[in-house]
């Protein structure tokens, strides 16, 4: 296994962080005169850049010490923060397994990081044989595991294997885990030195507004996300928003519940459909259809102002349908049945 010191880009080693006025202070304040504010407004003063009282709340939710934690602009934020860390650009790679979240590619394209792109099997699962041919690669740093996946929904099985053999960083990227059977790789934290968790605010704790990404992994590596980060990276409004959330768990509980049982639901009524031939299991809030001439479908369902994602190129005849609420999913059946009826295509 490389050591942390090995796989970091010298330059982020060597950095010295830029230190804004609100973290150069400690204790309470009564006059501030240190950041360049004006003085009136309701939003008038920078924000904690260090998110500490979101960051505790976390801890006390997922049992896990602050030091452990770090809050993100959205995940997209910690996938680029990790290849600015981790990848020389022009010299190092990283690992994807396709089809999966588009943000890794773009990530590597403006870091100047090569991928290298293993496909899933027919079931969406890690291709193992694949994967260990391609370990001797000395400028591999990264892998990114998206799981459960977009856009299939379903949880990759071979997470502990690639976390056992690869000697880089591992990140999994957990931003549906909420709504999955599997558990979290946030107990494997300690045993794991290489691993970074992302999960997400977005998805089961309705805050896609909000941009809030975590991040958990060892001291060590929050630590080089922290030195890599701008100062002021989280709003106040979004860090009083996400400790809102986490003070009323019974609504995210009643939430999930809901999208649960209308995953179930979608699914039977799709499957009860003549021009969908398949939907794919699914661990996240959307659904994966294989559908005949879906992208005419969805050109009538975009027509009709119901928009799902057209996942064609991705994966050929397939449609990724977000599990709305009970109305919305039932309007879109209901389209989808009217379809049937007078097919156009």
């Amino acid at each position: 296994m490389r050591t942390l010191q090995q796989l970091v880009r010298k330059n982020i080693l060597d950095l010295r962080p830029y230190t804004s006025a609100r973290s150069e202070y400690k204790g309470q304040a009564g006059v501030l005169l240190d950041a360049n504010e004006n003085p009136w407004g309701n939003n008038n003063r920078y924000p904690d850049p260090g998110q500490l009282q979101l960051k505790q709340q976390l801890a006390r939710y997922r049992q896990l010490n602050p030091a452990n934690i770090f809050i993100g602009n959205g995940s997209d934020e910690m996938i680029d923060l990790a290849f600015r860390i981790f990848c020389r650009p022009g010299q190092d790679k990283a690992l994807v397994f396709t089809p999966t979240y588009g943000m890794y590619e773009v990530s590597a394209q403006l870091n100047d990081v090569a991928l290298v792109r293993l496909p899933l099997s027919e079931d969406f699962q890690i291709d193992v044989q694949a994967y260990l041919e391609v370990l001797n690669d000395e400028n591999l740093k990264l892998a990114f595991l998206c799981s459960p996946n977009n856009p299939t929904g379903n949880c990759l099985d071979e997470l502990l294997q690639v976390l056992e053999t690869f000697d880089g960083i591992v990140v999994v990227d957990e931003a549906y885990i909420d709504f999955a059977e599997q558990a979290s790789l946030l107990e494997r934290l300690d045993r794991y030195p290489n691993l970074i968790v992302l999960q997400t605010m977005s998805k089961a704790w309705s805050l896609a507004g909000a941009r809030i990404g975590i991040g958990y992994a060892s001291a060590e590596i929050i630590a080089l996300f922290h030195k890599v980060k701008p100062p002021y990276n989280i709003s106040t409004l979004n860090q009083e928003a996400a400790l809102e959330a986490l003070s009323d768990p019974v609504t995210y509980e009643q939430r999930r519940a809901i999208i649960l049982e209308q995953r179930r639901w979608l699914e039977t009524a799709l499957l009860q459909l003549p021009q969908v031939k398949r939907v794919y299991p699914s661990d996240a809030n959307f659904l994966l259809a294989e559908v005949e001439a879906a992208e005419a479908v969805y050109t009538r369902l975009v027509q009709q102002g119901l928009i799902v994602r057209n996942r064609h190129s991705q994966i050929p005849g397939c449609l990724r349908i977000t599990i709305g609420s009970p109305s919305e999913n039932a309007q879109l059946i209901d389209a989808l049945q009217q379809m049937a009826l007078s097919p156009s295509f």
